[in-house]
């Protein structure tokens, strides 16, 4: 077995996380109705919130991946970043799963600005 070459297994069996690494962002486009306000969302690929309400929904993994089992609700809790780029941050309402998300031209900037004000998260 000397200087054999080593092949990942790609016969599907004994797959496990050790297998290929997954593609880490899969853009998707997506249309969907928002769970929190209702407001039907047009996708663009890169729609990961509601820009009425600026809430979302913890169902990705990786960003587009739709691999998450939790699939509660992503309450906006802050925001951080410069003038020139600013994230959502977000908590999950089920697992407290916690991530960010850039803010798009397409967010109500009323939303934006009350999520500023309100209380940082602990």
């Amino acid at each position: 077995m000397e200087n054999e070459e080593m092949k990942p297994d790609t016969s599907g069996a004994g797959e496990s996380d050790m297998a290929l690494p997954k593609k880490r962002f899969q853009a998707k486009i997506e249309d969907f109705t928002c769970e929190k306000c209702g407001f039907a969302v047009v996708g663009n690929g890169f729609t990961n919130h509601c820009p009425k309400c600026l809430w979302s929904k913890h169902v990705d993994k990786n960003p587009g991946d739709r691999e998450e089992k939790c699939g509660g609700l992503m309450k906006p809790v802050g925001i951080e970043g410069t003038q020139a780029k600013y994230n959502l941050l977000y908590k999950c309402e089920v697992c407290g799963y916690q991530n960010k998300n850039k803010v798009s031209d397409k967010d109500d900037f009323e939303a934006v600005l009350k999520v500023a004000r309100a209380k940082k998260p602990e």
